[in-house]
């Protein structure tokens, strides 16, 4: 079993006090891949754990909600880093002005039970670019299996008391370094892996979109070969915090809006049209109906075919 680890005075320390109430794992859900994803950990505490890379190196984030905001330590040589980027993580820069739920029912519903939900923005667009690639074409239970065990063949131990299955995930330079067998053993592809590897040659020039605007760092993603609308849109809402941003080229979430907000699936095109009212917060809407009806939603349509590693 994994030990559950106390947050300790050898970390740097920080408290973020939002304006408005944030439920942490509504807004972080979905960095996580998985409920095995080794970067994170939901501890049952109601904390929780980050193990992430930053300019200045490794670091560990320890987030928890307490009377007078979010109290946030961190480790690791990023640890200062890591505590400055706590606001945006958490939604600072998110501005749901001119978000009007009462538009349909059910949003105004998703809305009004989950008010504390912000985008977050991590600012780490290889960290988020990688796990978006590895989910192109494939069953997400097989992209999030790829994702954890490449991690911790090829992740660092988390800095500082964090649970000893935690992993900071590979720089760029790291995932360049993966055997060909690792990525085949892992059910990734030559299509798949490719595409992080010439991702990785300029992930610097990537990573410099996330102090510009969302358009111009849209437009260095799509110069990767290999990267298309879809990602550069999962990439958008998590690490450059994009409000807006619709995967369009996933069967499931054009299926999902058109069941409900009509009560029957729709294409791309009519997903779209749906979301139009919303424009500007298209993400938001999603991010909302993602977390009520996708339980309540019929399966069936295709699905991409299961991943089959080598051993």
């Amino acid at each position: 079993m994994t030990s559950v680890p106390t947050a300790e005075q050898a970390g740097l320390t920080s408290v973020y006090r939002p304006r408005d109430r944030v439920d942490l794992r509504l807004t972080l859900g979905p960095h996580r891949r998985g409920g095995g994803d080794p970067a994170w950990w939901f501890a049952p505490d109601g904390a929780v754990w980050q193990a992430t890379w930053t300019a200045d190196g490794p670091a560990t984030r320890h987030l928890v909600v307490r009377s007078d905001g979010v109290h946030a330590t961190a480790w690791g040589p990023g640890a200062e880093r890591a505590l400055s980027g706590v606001a945006d993580l958490l939604g600072a820069h998110d501005d749901p002005r001119g978000f009007d739920p009462s538009l349909h029912p059910v949003v105004r519903e998703a809305y009004r039970s989950r008010t504390a939900m912000r985008i977050s923005r991590s600012g780490n667009v290889f960290e988020a670019l990688v796990p978006a690639v590895l989910e192109q074409r494939v069953v997400g239970l097989d992209a999030k299996a790829a994702w954890r065990r490449l991690v911790l063949q090829h992740g660092t131990p988390a800095p500082g008391p964090a649970p000893r299955t935690m992993r900071v995930p590979p720089t760029a330079a790291g995932w360049r370094e993966v055997p060909v067998w690792d990525w085949r053993r892992a059910g990734v592809e030559e299509a798949r892996s490719g595409t992080v590897l010439r991702a990785a040659v300029v992930a610097r020039r990537l990573q410099e979109g996330a102090d510009l605007s969302i358009e111009e760092a849209r437009r260095r993603l799509l110069t990767v070969r290999g990267i298309g609308p879809w990602t550069v849109a999962e990439v958008a809402s998590r690490a450059l915090g994009d409000a807006d941003a619709v995967s369009v080229g996933d069967f499931h979430l054009a299926h999902l809006v058109g069941w409900a907000l009509t009560g029957s699936r729709t294409d791309d095109a009519g997903m779209l049209r749906l979301l139009e009212r919303w424009a500007g917060h298209r993400q938001r809407v999603i991010r909302l109906l993602e977390l009520t009806q996708t339980s309540r939603a019929p399966k069936f349509g295709p699905r991409a075919p299961r991943a089959r590693p080598l051993h």
